[in-house]
């Protein structure tokens, strides 16, 4: 029996020739990752535990991204101890302000994962790097503790599930659409420590920002990974940005799966999510039916804060102004794009709208800073959860969408297609 490319990569970091499901395994890991909100704590049990250097300083990235810049004193004390740990230890990916970004959009963009990589950070999301061809999964920080001590990390191999993409994308129809129609079809839980793999023709046509936006929100259904087989497309992203030589993985044909779904991707249209749950999905013919107004548009996070994504709404918003009274931000994920956006005059466009553009932050996504709801208002955001109280206030609401449903809403008032703007 072959086996999946999950099941390839954590093989050839423990030195094993192959494994299977529910196999507890110990592997050697790429890289550790932690952030502003979970690295404090996994230092302090460094500390405990009398380590003293790193396994490896040019293998562990520290980003403080969540609540910087530093939006009070217990964020600055967070941020301070990061940085005194980076300074420390010489630790080579550290990113603060200036240099920072959303780290799940930061590391990929400064070449520090690679294909075939074994990646663990201590923030849920760190499946965003699946779309290289990576196993990349969150921990907790006693885990990432261990692993900047030992390079190292244990696992029970996940069951794998596939799920092929064919057809034709409509209009306006990308990753965030696929991943939230995926989502809506199995649940929050449907992929419970299973292993998401995602091929299929679309997936094929799919530029690597989409793949990235379905590969960050598997966690949203459970998954332990998120996961594509690198192609020409992915060789050409990390040319010329990854520091370390690499090894490409794909799944056997006659791998074995849990469950293997199929979607016909021409019946899928711009996809919003409901509050309170990311399977609370609803296409956009029904949701800009329901007549919701919104007060906020939120445009960032390290689901869709990449160029691509801002290209998206750019596009859509050029010519119009936001709705009034209602507040459209946009975070770029990194500097870079940041940088980007400006030059290609992607900024005239929102500043002409009378959106607000912010430096490189997690933000509002996490109910962090620089957004914050209050009691009874919603939102629409390109984020990645909505789950009550995720972006402020408990009473508040959250709605998901792709960059395009969120710029047209901005404009509308409420939510509402690209389709429906003159």
């Amino acid at each position: 029996m072959g086996m999946t490319i999950t099941e390839k990569i954590l093989a050839w970091h423990s030195g094993l020739d192959e494994v299977v499901p529910g196999q507890l395994i110990n592997a050697k890991v790429d890289i550790v990752l932690g952030n502003d909100i979970t690295a404090p704590i996994a230092i302090g049990e460094f500390r405990k535990a009398g380590a003293a250097k790193v396994f490896n300083k040019d293998r562990v990235a520290l980003v403080p991204d969540h609540f910087a810049p530093n939006k009070d004193i217990k964020s600055a004390e967070q941020c301070k101890i990061l940085r005194e740990f980076a300074k420390e230890q010489e630790i080579s990916h550290y990113y603060e302000a200036g240099e920072m970004g959303v780290e799940h959009a930061l590391l990929p963009e400064k070449g520090v994962v690679s294909p075939g990589d074994v990646v663990i950070g201590a923030d849920s999301h760190t499946c965003t790097y699946g779309a290289l061809g990576v196993f990349s999964t969150g921990v907790g920080s006693t885990d990432l503790a261990a692993a900047m001590i030992t390079g190292e990390a244990w696992f029970k191999v996940p069951e794998n599930m596939k799920f092929i993409y064919n057809g034709k994308l409509n209009s306006w129809v990308g990753g965030k659409d696929l991943i939230l129609h995926t989502i809506g079809a199995i649940g929050v839980d449907g992929a419970l420590y299973r292993a998401m793999e995602f091929t299929g023709e679309v997936i094929d046509n799919l530029s690597v920002a989409g793949r990235f936006t379905m590969a960050n929100m598997a966690i949203e259904a459970g998954g332990k990974n998120g996961i594509m087989a690198p192609d020409d497309k992915t060789m050409a992203y990390v040319k010329n940005r990854c520091e370390r030589d690499y090894r490409l993985f794909k799944s056997d044909d006659d791998a074995n799966y849990f469950e293997i779904m199929e979607f016909d991707c021409s019946k899928i249209e711009p996809t919003i999510a409901f509050p309170h749950l990311p399977e609370n999905t609803r296409g956009i013919s029904e949701a800009s039916q329901m007549n919701i107004p919104i007060d906020q548009v939120f445009i960032g996070s390290c689901t869709n804060g990449r160029y691509e994504d801002l290209l998206e709404a750019a596009t859509v918003l050029k010519g119009h102004k936001i709705h009034p009274y209602l507040r459209m931000i946009i975070i770029p994920a990194t500097q870079e794009i940041y940088r980007r956006a400006m030059k290609e005059g992607l900024f005239d466009i929102f500043l002409d709208a009378n959106a607000t553009i912010s430096t490189p932050t997690c933000g509002p996504c996490l109910g962090g800073h620089m957004g914050i709801l209050a009691k009874g208002e919603k939102a629409l955001a390109t984020s990645n959860r909505n789950f009550k109280g995720r972006m402020g206030h408990p009473e508040s609401e959250v709605y998901l969408s792709n960059p395009a449903v969120a710029a047209a809403s901005a404009v509308m008032g409420r939510i509402a297609g690209p389709d429906e703007l003159d």
